[in-house]
């Protein structure tokens, strides 16, 4: 009997067109081909109890099906041995056999005496996960599941360390929490060469790429920009043109208001491939983050989005019954606020300014159109802030009751 704890050497095998004997064909050999077909194996499976799935692969010709009972010589030239019947009498023969002519056997029902084991494993993108953990297969399967899904949140990095081919990823990043940030746009980020960022995107995850990754910040900030649209272009395009894989990480999502189209049509007119990871807008999820809601029934079956950089005629938003949530409108709040009083809108109509949204330091100042850039201007509204206009700022929330209290205590 072979010690419970076998030092093991770890090996992958290339399988492809290689000769792999499967003797059984029951529920275990069954797991067990799907691998070694994704591996690209010849493979012959010997038994005389045959499971339905895999009379579906011999019916495929995926498999080479014997219907027969195991004999002498049925291992010639073959690579690898599975001994997977439920007989022990039959796997040990097919064993002995196998290591008498040299080829690594798995036996399913005794791990220990086998001269090869099958790992717990699974496949992300390129990378393969294969554990073992001391012949106990629950644990060794808790493990690899534990480490795929960080391979598949980008927990653990999937980044390629050697050249390949260039390509852009935009992704849109939330409205600042970290944690908000899609799955698939924190496993993209963990795969990058280089990072071209904003100041509203959720830098704090920068701080978990590998030392060598490039970090380029775009800092747009109102008035003042680190780098122009066009030299965020530029950039983007020459790191994706030296092979590198490139993620322009946004704050909420690359197409409201981040020119991330202009971006892409940068990518695809150099040749550069390029592809949009979309992320939570602000538009949504700053009201969400102060318990607004955007639509309410019996109040407001929709929402406009604008910018508050473009109010040169507020008519037809004013007589919308709408919710109106404006992004990067902190600077022109008071003349949005009385544009659509002067336009018709009511200047009761309750408005909101959240700042931070779904950040730490969020900030919730509640009024009306009529009081709203007063009591913004007393507690010192900063960007970044989202401004939500229309009744269903008045919708009984305890998200943000608890915000509007203290401002209009400070108002007061």
């Amino acid at each position: 009997m072979r010690p419970a704890h076998v030092s093991s050497y770890p090996l992958a095998l290339n399988l492809a067109g290689k000769k792999v004997v499967v003797v059984g064909a029951g529920l275990v050999a069954a797991r067990r081909l799907t691998g070694l077909i994704e591996a690209g194996a010849r493979i012959t499976v010997i038994a005389d109890r045959i499971d339905p799935r895999i009379e579906e692969l011999a019916a495929l010709g995926q498999i080479d099906l014997q219907r027969r009972t195991y004999a002498d010589g049925d291992l010639a030239g073959a690579w690898l041995v599975h001994a997977a019947t439920d007989r022990a009498p039959v796997n040990e023969r097919v064993a002995e056999h196998a290591a008498a002519q040299g080829t690594w056997c798995v036996r399913a029902d005794q791990a220990l005496l086998s001269e090869a084991w099958t790992p717990a494993s699974t496949r992300v993108d390129d990378v393969t996960v294969a554990v073992t953990a001391g012949g106990d297969p629950r644990r060794a399967v808790a493990i690899r599941d534990a480490i795929a899904d960080q391979l598949t949140t980008g927990a653990l990095p999937l980044r390629r360390v050697r050249p390949a081919d260039g390509h852009v990823v935009l992704i849109g990043g939330g409205p600042g929490d970290p944690d908000l940030i899609t799955v698939r746009g924190r496993r993209e980020l963990s795969m990058a060469d280089v990072v071209v960022f904003d100041r509203l995107g959720p830098s704090a995850l920068l701080a978990t790429l590998a030392p060598d990754v490039e970090l380029i910040e775009a800092g747009k900030q109102p008035g003042r920009h680190t780098l122009s649209q066009d030299q965020i272009n530029a950039v983007i395009v020459d790191r994706a043109l030296q092979g590198r894989r490139v993620v322009r990480l946004k704050g909420g999502d690359p197409f409201v208001f981040g020119r991330g189209s202009e971006e892409v049509q940068a990518c695809i007119a150099a040749g550069v491939t390029v592809e949009v990871i979309p992320g939570i807008s602000s538009a949504v999820a700053a009201p969400a983050a102060a318990g607004i809601p955007v639509t309410h029934r019996g109040l407001a079956n929709g929402y406009a989005v604008i910018t508050g950089h473009q109010l040169d005629d507020l008519t037809a938003l004013a007589q919308l019954d709408l919710t109106l949530v404006v992004l990067m409108g902190v600077a022109t709040l008071p003349a949005l606020a009385s544009g659509l009083v002067a336009a018709g809108r009511s200047s009761a109509t309750p408005a909101a300014v959240i700042e931070q949204a779904s950040t730490p330091q969020q900030r919730v100042t509640i009024g009306t159109l009529g009081s709203i850039s007063a009591l913004a201007d007393a507690v010192g509204v900063r960007n970044p802030a989202v401004i939500v206009i229309g009744d269903v700022v008045s919708v009984p929330n305890l998200l943000h009751a608890e915000s509007a209290l203290a401002d209009a205590t400070r108002s007061s």
